[in-house]
């Protein structure tokens, strides 16, 4: 199937704002791009959600699109398109950016206890709330998510981090879409915040794999590259 645009959904405690630079690097290419904030992420006014209602937010965007669209989710944001796939029919193709490319009945946290175990930096920097959510160290999480990109950059986007909902991490897709739909998994194997082995495992799902010398989140720090992967889905 031909695809005309593309749909970004970030993962845990970011929003539409960590899409830039790549949109940036889309729109050199011809490719047009949206990016959605995630309920109670970025911009948005509604409260925070869980999983489902994430994946319901990511199935209203695509209802307002052409039905070629590519999905693209970074980290945890791949539960919610793994989700969202299962309960829509606009998507052309999925991609993973070091992402959770998960099967029915799997969350992120029951892939991550029954998957080997392997230790990540970003569990160092997470901070549980009394609200039932987390947040990140603002002193850590600039340079371990985004090492690539300058200081400045790397603590204005810690500022915009916002809390992850608990729920998020627990609650399981419904959904195997990953079977029915083409994918492609973008693996970072300098990842500090989802380890390159677990990426594997679930790069293995995914109907084709292409691995980065780069860290957690490439499309902020080297856009032209991920604009690149992106662009040879969408011409494939």
């Amino acid at each position: 199937m031909a695809i005309s645009n593309v749909l970004l959904v970030h993962g845990a405690w970011h929003g539409a704002w960590c899409w830039a630079p790549l949109q940036q690097a889309l729109d050199q290419l011809g490719i047009p791009s949206h990016a959605i904030d995630l309920p109670g992420h970025g911009i948005s006014p509604l409260p925070l959600g869980d999983l489902h209602g994430d994946a319901a937010a990511v199935v209203e965007a695509l209802g307002a699109l052409p039905s070629d669209t590519l999905l693209i989710g970074h980290s945890y944001g791949g539960a919610v398109i793994s989700q969202a796939a299962a309960h829509s029919d606009r998507i052309a193709h999925l991609m993973f950016i070091a992402a959770f490319a998960l099967e029915a009945g799997e969350s992120v946290n029951g892939f991550l206890r029954s998957a080997p175990r392997h230790k990540v930096e970003l569990a160092n920097i997470m901070v549980p709330t009394d609200e039932g959510t987390t947040t990140l160290d603002p002193e850590h999480a600039g340079a371990l998510l985004y090492p690539g990109s300058s200081t400045v950059v790397q603590r204005a986007n810690a500022k915009r981090l916002g809390p992850q909902p608990n729920a998020t991490m627990t609650q399981e897709v419904d959904g195997a879409p990953i079977s029915a739909i083409e994918s492609t998994y973008v693996l970072c194997n300098q990842d500090r915040a989802v380890h390159p082995e677990h990426q594997r495992i679930m790069a293995a799902r995914c109907s084709s794999v292409i691995e980065i010398d780069s860290d957690h989140s490439p499309f902020v720090d080297e856009p032209a590259t991920i604009a690149s992967i992106i662009q040879e889905v969408v011409n494939a």
